[in-house]
């Protein structure tokens, strides 16, 4: 039972959150990360309500003020989960006498009167990405999360945005939004920070101790791996000693693709590994091993491999599409992730000088640490309970 602090408005505030889409991913991440972190007193709401899947819910961390709602298995599922809102969401939150309903997740099509949504996948915005996927099911899936989302945003009291590109992104597809919106970035876990390592000439390195170039991101049609080794294998014909590392799972048709590039400029495996999933608790050790790295994503609403990438310490080349400018900043060494002649230049460009890359990895570094998990919990309180009555 919830003890009463004081008889103020401020301690009686309820958060209701709607987690049934939510699996794994950085929507998972993101949600572990604000109830870890998030505090009654500072945040200003006396409990916050889960509703989600056992699993999901079992890696929630248990506090005293945090309840937990198991749902159905019959709920996995879109129109499953428009059910579960329409019929059994809303109602519960009444019942609960909550504040306000908070969806991570993106999308709501329930009635409870003040509903906070928030964008987490750009790609169904953006026609030019989904067009890669051709006439699919996928493709098709996306178009209706479009149509989903898109409605969701439209009727939110608010609407939290990651970064200003995705904002715009959005808001070009929904038009104007009925309620307010704002941009709160995503943090990084601390153990990702690592201090830049001494910044060696390319020349110092051989084939037993090679110069290890890491992109690590799920393989797929706007992530362009396969550019990327067209650029390293020309980088490998000038005689440097690198060699690429790849890690992430896969969208097999993208994979395939992928493997049809190491084939072709790598058939006798020498220098590209890829080391398919790495759970994201041992991930800093392979950012740890890694002499540079590489984002050529296409299409991102926050990228938090770059923003990883940036905490470790390393010197970065990356796209200079999506948010990646916003992320990086001015200093950053970018290319078109679908030009591997651009690749080839700017990785050539940072290689050839320990300086350039001493000076982009400190950059890099210092920009990173704006981005804690201990400022976005308290902008996205701070604009939860802005929902009060």
């Amino acid at each position: 039972m919830i003890k009463k602090e004081s008889k103020s408005k401020s301690n009686k505030f309820t958060i209701g959150i709607d987690a049934s889409n939510l699996r794994g991913g950085g929507g998972l991440t993101h949600l572990v990360e604000l109830l870890r972190i998030a505090n009654p007193l500072k945040h200003d709401f006396s409990r916050i309500i889960v509703w989600g899947e056992k699993e999901t819910l079992s890696i929630l961390e248990d506090k005293p003020w945090l309840i937990k709602h198991e749902i159905s298995d019959f709920y996995n599922g879109f129109m499953q989960r428009t059910i579960f809102q329409c019929f059994y969401l809303t109602k519960a939150a009444q019942n609960a006498d909550c504040g306000v309903i908070f969806v991570p997740g993106g999308s709501y099509v329930g009635s409870f009167n003040r509903v906070v949504t928030m964008s987490q996948n750009l790609l169904p915005f953006q026609m030019t990405e989904l067009r890669r996927y051709g006439l699919t099911l996928f493709t098709l899936k996306l178009l209706l999360l479009r149509l989903v989302q898109s409605y969701s945003f439209r009727k939110s009291d608010g609407v939290i945005f990651l970064t200003k590109y995705a904002k715009q992104a959005v808001l070009i597809a929904t038009g104007k939004l009925h309620g307010k919106f704002c941009i709160i970035p995503h943090g990084i876990n601390p153990r990702f920070l690592r201090e830049p390592k001494p910044q060696l000439p390319i020349y110092d390195y051989d084939d037993d101790n090679p110069y290890r170039v890491l992109y690590v991101s799920i393989i797929d049609q706007y992530k362009h791996q396969w550019n990327l080794i067209d650029a390293i294998g020309s980088l490998r014909k000038m005689g440097l000693p690198i060699v690429l590392d790849l890690v992430g799972p896969s969208y097999i048709p993208a994979l395939n693709r992928m493997k049809a590039s190491m084939t072709s400029f790598d058939d006798n495996q020498l220098w590209v590994n890829y080391h398919g999933i790495v759970p994201f608790n041992e991930l800093h050790h392979i950012y740890d091993r890694a002499n540079l790295g590489v984002f050529a994503s296409s299409c991102e609403n926050m990228p938090m491999i770059l923003m990883e990438t940036m905490a470790s310490g390393l010197p970065i080349a990356c796209s200079n599409m999506g948010p990646m400018p916003e992320i990086l900043g001015e200093k950053g060494v970018y290319f078109h992730p679908e030009r591997s002649e651009e690749i080839f230049r700017a990785l050539h460009y940072l290689i050839k000088s320990p300086q350039l890359r001493k000076e982009i990895a400190q950059d890099s570094y210092e920009r990173s640490q704006q981005y804690t998990w201990q400022r976005c919990a308290d902008e996205t309180f701070g604009f939860l309970t802005g929902f009060k009555k």
